[in-house]
């Protein structure tokens, strides 16, 4: 019998492949592409953004708080700035919520000082202190307790899986491919080529980028028998308050962040919800996110603290997601010149708003290398649909038919759309990120049995509807 490993994905050899599908992978298959590399994707789950990314603030940092003189910072800012350039062409939305940290005591009162101007050496000039009245003015539900803040503009909420989405579509349609379901195995470099291993078969290219995120030291360790780096996983719970909680705030707060975390956020979501979130608990599990009832009860006892309103309101969803982090803060950012490997690893709480950034660091490395292409000077632009609540949705198009989930108000168009094309979804989570269903109020109880019906042959494990559940 052939193994997998015998079977060829592709004929071609690529000049790149991406592995990890997560939202810097997106992002760098997309600048490889945009610059004339061929490229390809690999990708170990049957749906993008199943790892890290799929669980995060969807806040689109400036870096006001980055490291000075960092890689970090600089892909943060390239990739706020690009972000901006490109999210009107490519139909994603941006919420310009602006947002403050917010000292609660004394100490923390003296720690605003250097948060600004560390956001001033970082070139985020519009950053400055406020009072508690002026505070109190711009956030009137926001406890009396809280005392200055350091108010930054330009922070801003997007959709935290339309943008990668974006990106890889982009990417796909002008020319590049991706293999879902694959996990690199192993690989050889010979000759200037890579002969990637995967558990669906094989695939040739001249430059591999690392970009599997929670498992970036494994990969590493398959491809070329060692890491610079060990991922600790770091967990990060969420709640998720009903849509009526987010007339509460207008901009994002933040804490006053330690050595250890940045703390814990409150802000709206570009989707009409108000998120509090994430905690930062070390763990060994990869792959297990659990949530557990006494951290979430912490969540929203610190939420109503900060909001006393928010006591009295009810909760639609928990979550719980892990960062890829290392024994350094910094970025993992390594190059193998004999043997044409680039890693990007250690892309922790950041990754979101740096992606763009890390795609134009990552491509100029390459470039040191002597690898060079003839640019696309009009590629075509993804078909993206708008999940903002703020934006026109497809439900309010005059035609728009059917609509299956009345908490989020997705339509069955939207739906057959995200089951087929090239980034289809093949699990419940996969079309969750692409339309949001099921994520409302009722968590699925109502829509559930529609989607059964519409997803039937679909997914990798069909839905299956109790009806005495």
């Amino acid at each position: 019998m052939t193994s997998p490993t015998n079977i060829r994905l592709s004929a071609d050899i690529f000049d790149v492949v991406v592995i990890g599908a997560g939202v810097v992978g997106c992002a760098i298959a997309r600048r490889f592409t945009l610059e004339g590399a061929r490229v390809a994707v690999i990708e170990k789950a049957s749906d993008i953004l199943d790892g890290a990314s799929k669980a995060n603030s969807a806040i689109l940092h400036t870096g006001f708080d980055a490291p000075e003189n960092s890689i970090e910072l600089d892909c943060i800012r390239k990739g706020h700035a690009e972000y901006l350039d490109i999210y009107r062409e490519m139909g994603l939305p941006l919420d310009r919520s602006g947002a403050y940290v917010v000292a609660w005591s004394d100490e923390e009162c003296d720690r605003l000082d250097d948060i600004l101007t560390q956001a001033h050496e970082n070139g985020v000039t519009d950053a400055r202190r406020i009072g508690a009245a002026e505070l109190q003015r711009n956030e009137p539900q926001l406890s009396t307790q809280a005392l200055a803040a350091v108010a930054v503009p330009g922070e801003s909420l997007i959709d935290p899986w339309s943008a990668p989405y974006a990106y890889l579509g982009q990417a796909l349609k002008n020319g590049a491919e991706i293999f879902l379901s694959a996990e690199i195995t192993g690989g050889t470099f010979d000759s200037g080529i890579w002969q990637l291993e995967t558990s669906r078969g094989g695939v040739s290219c001249r430059t591999v980028i690392n970009c599997a995120g929670l498992y970036g030291d494994l990969v590493d360790e398959r491809l070329i028998g060692r890491s610079k780096f060990t991922i600790k996983p770091r967990k990060g719970q969420f709640a998720v308050f009903d849509k009526a909680a987010s007339e509460l705030i207008n901009a994002v707060i933040l804490p006053v962040p330690t050595e250890i975390t940045k703390g814990i956020v409150l802000c709206r979501t570009i989707f009409g919800n108000l998120l509090v979130g994430p905690t930062a608990e070390e763990q060994d599990s990869r792959a297990i996110a659990a949530t557990d009832e006494e951290t979430l009860q912490m969540l929203l006892g610190a939420a109503a603290e900060k909001i006393p309103a928010l006591a009295q309101m009810p909760v639609t969803a928990i979550y719980a997601g892990l960062r890829p982090a290392t024994e350094q803060k910094n970025y993992r950012i390594d190059v193998q010149n004999n043997q044409n490997l680039i890693t990007v690893g250690g892309i922790r709480s950041t990754g979101l708003s740096a992606a763009l950034g890390i795609a134009r660091y990552v491509f100029s490395l390459y470039q040191q290398q002597g690898a060079s292409h003839q640019e696309i000077t009009d590629p075509d632009l993804p078909d993206m649909g708008m999940l903002a609540d703020r934006c026109l949705r497809d439900w309010q198009q005059p035609d728009h038919g059917e609509i299956v989930c009345h908490c989020e108000l997705v339509t069955k168009r939207e739906i057959e759309k995200a089951l087929n094309g090239p980034l289809a979804a093949r699990s419940l989570a996969g079309l969750k990120r692409q339309t949001r269903v099921t994520m409302g109020r009722c968590q699925g109880f109502y829509c559930l049995a529609r989607l059964s019906e519409l997803t039937d042959g679909y997914f990798e494990q069909s839905l299956t509807v109790d009806p005495q559940s």
